[in-house]
């Protein structure tokens, strides 16, 4: 008779896998995942136009001005924070959400705080957390070797973070209470690196960032723009992992993003 957990492992991924090509997945506890609202022609489900493939030419932002303004207002004293290490203080020893207690490190950030580039995930893994820093774990080695190979760079020439900071039980997805408590934290990264591009990670990791609920199948590829810093939405290594004839689609957004950087393309592409 086949392990339980075997199969419980399997009908995870299954469930990463719809939503990462067009699903909104939900906890398996709490149900069937239900198709997210189409989205329209040449525009994500709110309105917002974002561009073709090709394009560099980045769509409104979804999070600037007095959207983050309020959000910073959350926690007083966020915005006075000068640089990564008085925000990491500030953030302090978390207990703002639920997840906090279950935890074993706080997963802040790791990379150049001066990074042209800037990676967003969704959250921290198992690996992660017994660590303390992002995309370390079987994800984070093709990460690496997205950067490494595809793009000619090292990790700590780029730098790299997640939405939430610690990690949901059991990998489950981040929930919108836990994203609301973390996504202040994660302007402020953004706000402080000051990239020249961030590259969003997944379903979770972009609607963060843009505040929709479009599916990351139909965002990626296409430039939109996150407090005026252009942001390339893809999928998420974990998703590779399970779907390697999509790195294809990674390799073309990655392209795209070097093309902005105006950097060199290596020769060995990194597209295996």
């Amino acid at each position: 008779m086949p392990d339980r957990r075997l199969i419980l492992d399997s009908v995870r991924d299954y469930i990463d896998q719809l939503r990462e090509e067009g699903l909104d997945g939900v906890p398996i506890s709490q149900g069937r995942a239900l198709p997210a609202a189409p989205a329209r022609s040449a525009q994500v489900a709110d309105g917002r136009r974002t561009n073709s493939p090709e394009s560099t030419t980045p769509s409104k932002s979804a999070a600037a001005g007095p959207a983050v303004t309020e959000m910073f207002s959350r926690y007083p004293g966020l915005e006075k924070t000068g640089d990564l290490d008085e925000l990491r203080r500030f953030i302090g020893d978390c207990a703002r959400c639920k997840l906090a207690p279950g935890r074993t490190n706080l997963v802040f950030g790791v990379g150049d705080p001066k990074a042209d580039l800037m990676f967003v995930g969704e959250g921290p893994g198992a690996d992660e957390d017994l660590r303390g820093e992002p995309f370390v774990g079987r994800a984070g080695q093709l990460l690496t070797d997205i950067i490494e190979r595809g793009m000619g760079m090292t990790r700590a020439q780029v730098y790299i973070c997640n939405v939430v900071k610690c990690r949901p039980p059991d990998n489950r997805n981040p929930e919108p209470d836990e994203v609301a408590a973390c996504e202040p934290f994660l302007f402020r990264q953004i706000e402080l690196v000051k990239p020249k591009i961030i590259v969003g990670l997944g379903t979770f990791a972009v609607q963060a960032l843009l505040k929709v609920k479009t599916p990351i199948s139909k965002l990626r590829g296409n430039w939109n723009e996150v407090r005026g810093i252009r942001m390339m939405p893809t999928f998420h290594p974990a998703y590779l992992l399970r779907n390697p004839g999509d790195k294809r689609l990674v390799w073309q957004d990655i392209q795209q993003v070097m093309k902005v950087l105006d950097r060199p393309i290596p020769s060995r592409g990194g597209k295996g």
